[in-house]
């Protein structure tokens, strides 16, 4: 189990603007379709997450094998949890990426604490961005560690990536890198504010590419509610861009869900399966709330030798609303992402 309480994970990833549920007179003035739209339209639209066992009480992961086949999952918490497993079933603690956390975090997050690892391996090392922030602020960064390994203790900070400030219109955290098949690096990053962004990256720092600091906007909710947590994979000639939706880190009352768009271009435009552009609010869903599993997101996506999985985190409505992590593979035979 986890050594942090699940109300304790991290800081929820907010806008100053409060995350609050309707409240039920509300509802009884919303008309019968929005209604329905709030809910799966079955109580199987959805599969339940994949078997796991061990130290599963994570936030935000990010998985991975490496070259042994051998599982790496990063998560939010205690200098960024590591686990490993040997099968993809039964996960262990393995230690904390960062034993001693760098100063600079302090100027961003008092605590000092980071959350929402983003891992994947190229040209031989591992790069690890990372977010630091507090609660409800958007002064907030994000940061940079490369390891040989991976694993904890090997991790070696490079600093500030990118940065927001009280003013601006953005928050800097949730950083996902994608590669393009070109070789070109990209970061999408962002939660509330004015939604998601994406940057171009230098592979030979993995900072911000000097020649192109253009901040590029991919999805946004006009009405300025919860979109947060990027991740963009290619499949079949589409980009495809994931992201949670709603209200995340309130154990049973989180509202988070996952949505997806595609786009023929990597800077998009991005457009759900009606063709209502994610910078427009759309999405089209891939997983929601359904029984003991309340509020799926923090997700990210992982090609294994079976296929694509979906990883993310829910809250057990079983379990006090323990964040718990939730595996599922995805078919990508319709053109769009279903997970089972």
């Amino acid at each position: 189990m986890s050594r942090t309480s699940p109300h304790r994970v991290r800081p929820s990833r907010t806008s100053s603007r409060p995350r609050r549920a309707l409240p039920h007179r509300a509802l009884l003035t919303l008309p019968l379709a929005a209604l329905l739209a709030l809910v799966p339209q079955t109580a199987s639209a959805y599969p339940a997450p994949g078997h796991v066992t061990g130290d599963i009480v994570v936030h935000d992961p990010s998985m991975l094998r490496d070259p042994s086949g051998r599982y790496l999952l990063h998560s939010t918490g205690e200098g960024l949890q590591v686990r490993t497993s040997t099968d993809r079933i039964t996960f262990g603690r393995a230690g904390n990426a960062f034993t001693t956390r760098p100063g600079w975090w302090k100027e961003y997050s008092p605590v000092p604490e980071a959350w929402a690892p983003d891992v994947s391996y190229h040209g031989g090392r591992y790069w690890m961005y990372y977010s630091v922030s507090s609660f409800g602020s958007n002064t907030s960064a994000i940061g940079l560690a490369v390891s040989s390994t991976g694993l904890p203790g090997s991790w070696s900070d490079r600093g500030v990536v990118i940065a927001s400030r009280t003013g601006d219109d953005h928050n800097a955290i949730d950083p996902h890198l994608f590669v393009d098949d070109d070789g070109t690096w990209w970061l999408s990053f962002g939660s509330w504010w004015s939604g998601l962004k994406l940057v171009r990256i230098d592979p030979a720092t993995g900072k911000r590419l000097t020649g192109d600091t253009a901040l590029r906007p991919i999805a946004a909710r006009p009405d300025r509610a919860g979109i947060e947590a990027p991740f963009i994979v290619k499949r079949n000639g589409y980009y495809y861009l994931f992201a949670s939706y709603d209200r995340c880190c309130d154990g049973v009352r989180s509202t988070y869900r996952i949505k997806v768009g595609r786009a023929t271009a990597v800077t998009g435009p991005y457009v759900d399966r009606t063709g209502t552009p994610l910078t427009n609010g759309g999405g089209t869903p891939v997983m929601e709330s359904q029984g003991r599993y309340i509020g799926p997101g923090g997700q990210s996506v992982m090609r294994d030798v079976d296929g694509d999985l979906l990883v993310y985190h829910y809250y057990d409505g079983q379990d006090g609303g323990t964040p718990k992590l939730g595996v599922n593979l995805l078919n990508w035979s319709g053109g769009w992402p279903t997970a089972y």
